[in-house]
């Protein structure tokens, strides 16, 4: 197992045990040949903004840029779809040499002609950074001439990785942030930040707190328009999911309008209910209190005999969990917990000391942790670690699926819910499909653990 893991990459990898003293290196740059799991900086800030369903995002950059970001999440909308479409500049090689400006100019002037967006934003790409093309010139040149926000993204992949990726993205939303109306917005009001839409989870979320009394102000960015982002500044609290992507957000307005935020997680039932919970405490009410821990009441009734048969089927198996940030990790512990199973290995590519730290906290002895890993060591610590299901994303996948082992996709391309309380039976679900299949028992792996 030793051979997989580089020399460099020794200090980014910890195995809990009781008593010693937690000790782990992360948010550093990837180390270059280690073939990280992470993506670039552009794609960071693409999957927060993309969710903005009446916005047009125009790619200034090569068509290979465009092309890996085209549609990346599940994010559904219950308006617009603009979105969806993926726009590029193209930029050749004529253009590296005497400038891409002239033709961003003219990208910008007849998209939004064309699909009359409410507002639309550029993202720069790695050659934009190196040719030091304007992007702030121009687009403040076309927000004049068509009257709409043009925000630039300041997203070159080469400047760091994803998380700075999230912090761009967070910096251009904040230039719409305060522009709007909010005389009709009630008191107890909110934002939820962090949360896209994937699988229509944001309804059930927004549907949640509206069932305790509870108005949501902006969706950021899932399901999101210009014009709510626009009025967020009116919510009276600011209530953040995932945290790595969209707190920085979060903390900009706090310290310009001085809204507060909490951080809170949709995942599992333990998660949930805090998070209906913790928004009731926020506000000082009473009856939003009783009606929380009613709504919990009756959501549970709902689902939890049948997590209980899950469970009597799941108990014992083994989990690895692999997520872009660690906070969703918390709630994945949780998870399979609740369900009787344990997690092996844990890790995540943006996490912080604080927040693994945490995860030691809560996970059993010997378990893995590991900050931005990468194919060799993952496939290293789930043959060790002889893991029944692994969850992670689209890059994990091959890696479950070469070695015989169960995969549950708990990234943004997902198509199933699995926030909420339903999520969670949804969840389960598909964690029971996949670790029960007969399949695995035809893999090299398991003939040879019969014999």
């Amino acid at each position: 197992m030793s051979s997989a893991i580089l020399k460099e990459r020794q200090e980014q990898i910890c195995r809990t045990e009781s008593g010693d003293k937690f000790s782990i290196v992360c948010d550093k740059e990837s180390l270059a040949g280690a073939i990280s799991q992470r993506a670039c900086v552009f794609c960071g800030s693409r999957v927060v903004l993309y969710p903005i369903a009446d916005a047009l995002h125009l790619v200034h950059g090569p068509i290979g840029c465009a092309v890996y970001t085209w549609d990346i999440r599940g994010a559904l909308s219950s308006g617009p779809e603009l979105h969806r479409l993926s726009f590029s500049t193209d930029l050749q090689e004529r253009d590296v040499i005497f400038g891409g400006e002239k033709k961003l100019y003219a990208a910008l002037m007849e998209l939004i002609e064309r699909h009359q967006p409410k507002a639309a934003f550029v993202y720069s790409t790695c050659i934009v950074g190196i040719i030091g093309d304007d992007l702030k010139a121009v687009c403040k040149k076309v927000a004049q001439e068509k009257g709409i926000p043009v925000l630039p993204v300041q997203s070159e992949g080469f400047k760091g990785n994803k998380r700075d990726g999230y912090r761009a993205a967070c910096e251009a939303m904040f230039n719409l942030v305060g522009t709007g109306d909010t005389s009709d917005i009630p008191p107890k009001s909110i934002n939820i930040l962090g949360d896209f839409n994937l699988a229509g989870e944001i309804w059930m979320i927004r549907e949640l707190y509206n069932r305790i009394g509870i108005n949501v102000v902006a969706n950021i960015t899932g399901d999101g328009r210009v014009a709510d982002i626009c009025r967020a500044h009116g919510a009276s609290l600011n209530v953040v999911q995932c945290s790595g992507a969209t707190m920085h957000l979060a903390r900009m307005m706090k310290n310009e309008y001085g809204i507060p935020n909490l951080r809170v997680s949709y995942f599992g039932v333990d998660d949930m209910a805090e998070s209906l919970y913790s928004v009731a405490e926020f506000f000082k009410d009473k009856e939003m209190m009783a009606r929380a821990r009613q709504v919990v009441k009756e959501e549970l009734e709902k689902i939890f005999p049948r997590l209980m048969a899950y469970k009597k089927a799941l108990n014992g198996k083994k989990a690895a969990i692999y997520v872009g940030g660690a906070f969703k990790a918390f709630s994945l512990v949780k998870a399979f917990r609740l369900l009787g199973m344990e997690v092996v290995m844990v890790g995540s590519q943006t996490g912080t000391v604080e927040e693994y730290k945490e995860l030691q906290e809560i996970t059993a002895p010997g378990t893995i942790i590991v900050d931005d890993s990468n194919p060799l060591e993952l496939s290293a610590f789930l043959q060790e670690k002889e893991v029944d299901i692994f969850v992670g994303g689209v890059k994990e996948r091959p890696i479950a699926y070469k070695l015989g082992v169960s995969f549950c996709d708990h990234n943004h391309e997902r198509k199933e819910a699995l926030a909420g309380f339903s999520g969670m039976l949804n969840f389960a679900k598909e964690v029971y499909s996949s670790v029960m299949s007969p399949v695995w028992k035809f893999m090299p792996r398991m003939e040879a653990q019969d014999d």
